[in-house]
């Protein structure tokens, strides 16, 4: 069967398992980039060393909104494609994409070395934890452009119906990252510099291997030069549809610089360090989520465009029931281990460990419902409906979160940041709630017309 057919014909749950495991092993091993260099330089450099990573998150979080503006937005295109047999077009919207990828990395590496060191102060750094921030973020930056090109064109290997390369891709960087992370930052001592360089290595080594499965691989669709040239009405479709996830990773980045700054003003540096694993071990279990979602994203879209809804319905109500599971099973981990999971960051460091612990149980208090909420908006971005999927994902980030961060830490201090979190959860998850009911009844009647019209 054509690899990108089985989307339409094959059993939705055997679809959803064989996209979304794979999709979630490489989500969970990305979220090791991050992870793995606060680890080892937690235990390595320090506390001061994780502050520093932390308040260069938001920058990398701005780098990660523009691979997905472009990425997401041009693979939900291509799954639509391909569900309507259109392969010329899915290749001249990735061709697009790619140069868009790696002209807009090119962009953000000149003018975020040309204001790292304001952009750095004004996300929170204490002269303390300045010189980690900007030796690690000026590498980081450098090498922007292997992120773009591994982690953008990644999103096509899983919409031409490859989900196992997609997880491979994502595998081999994870892997080599922890590796050289070990070498350089314990074995060479190079700090900051040795956790930057070991990402950026391993960010290049996965370029190298997308960039070959499209050109020399056994890939259903081509990279061809003569698809570079930019059409403006494929650079337009490609903006609308992704600038939900763009949207929404810009606000995350917005919403770090405020919260390390509120963290920074309330508790200190230490404040900065202990919620930078939060937000670390948050991801962890977010990120088999975010593989769900990769994993019935080409499945739902590719169905839509073949107008069979009935299965549309079916792959959406297993990835929410897949996410509620995932994130139920996370809540009760970070109940029972908050302590061991803080003190993997720094043994050491009591005041960190303290901290931690507490803000990891008070932050994600609504845990279980939040795996809903994502899967849901990921539906309306799915379908191609960039302005539902960019207010629902947005309600989360930026509608509620951001004005509760601002808001709360004035009454009740740094305990004030902890709690922005589940009451963003909790109200964000009501509102997609009632669009999700509404959708599903217009779904309802459109498979109704269809049936009608076939008798």
């Amino acid at each position: 069967m054509d690899r990108s057919k089985q989307l339409g014909e094959e059993k939705i749950l055997s679809l959803i398992i064989k996209f979304s495991i794979p999709a979630i092993i490489g989500m969970l091993v990305n979220a090791l980039y991050n992870i793995v260099d606060r680890i080892f330089i937690g235990n390595g450099v320090g506390s001061d060393g994780i502050a520093g990573a932390a308040i260069g998150f938001p920058i990398m979080l701005i780098m990660m909104a523009f691979n997905m503006l472009i990425g997401l937005g041009a693979n939900s295109l291509v799954a639509i494609r391909l569900g309507e047999q259109k392969k010329a077009e899915a290749e001249q919207i990735m061709g697009n994409a790619f140069v868009l990828l790696v002209a807009l990395s090119l962009v953000i590496t000149v003018l975020g070395l040309l204001f790292l060191d304001p952009l750095l102060k004004l996300f929170g750094a204490s002269e303390t934890v300045l010189p980690y921030a900007r030796e690690y973020m000026r590498i980081i930056l450098a090498g922007s452009v292997f992120q773009a090109i591994g982690m953008g064109m990644n999103n096509f290997i899983r919409s031409e119906g490859s989900p196992r390369i997609a997880m491979v891709t994502m595998l081999i960087g994870a892997v080599l990252n922890t590796i050289l992370d070990y070498l350089f930052v314990f074995v060479f001592h190079w700090g900051m510099a040795g956790a930057a360089y070991a990402t950026i290595i391993s960010l290049a080594v996965s370029a190298a291997w997308v960039l070959y499965h499209f050109v020399y691989g056994k890939s259903v669709l081509k990279l061809h030069v003569k698809n570079f040239k930019l059409k403006v009405d494929v650079i337009v479709k490609i903006a609308a549809i992704g600038a939900a996830p763009f949207l929404m990773q810009f606000a995350a980045s917005i919403l770090n610089a405020i919260m390390n700054r509120s963290l920074s003003a309330y508790g200190g540096d230490v404040a900065v360090s202990s919620m930078s694993a939060v937000m670390s071990i948050t991801m962890l279990f977010l990120m088999p989520i975010f593989g769900i979602n990769q994993g019935v994203q080409p499945i739902i879209g590719y169905n839509y465009g073949a107008k069979k809804y009935d299965r549309v319905k079916e792959a959406l109500k297993l990835g929410i029931t897949a996410a509620t599971i995932v994130v139920i099973f996370g809540f009760i981990i970070t109940r029972l281990f908050s302590v061991q999971l803080i003190s993997i960051f720094n043994a050491k460091d009591t005041e960190l460990i303290a901290f931690g612990s507490h803000a990891l149980k008070v932050f994600l208090i609504f845990m279980p419902i939040i795996g809903f909420q994502i899967v849901s908006s990921n539906y309306f971005q799915a379908v191609g409906k960039p302005v539902q999927a960019g207010l629902l994902s947005l309600s989360r980030q930026v509608l509620i979160l951001i004005p509760a961060m601002l808001i709360l830490p004035r009454f009740f201090g740094v305990e004030g940041v902890l709690y922005a979190g589940p009451l963003s959860d909790l109200v964000s998850s009501a509102i997609t709630g009632v669009f999700l009911f509404y959708e599903l009844r217009h779904l309802d009647s459109k498979h109704q017309g269809m049936q009608i019209n076939e008798t």
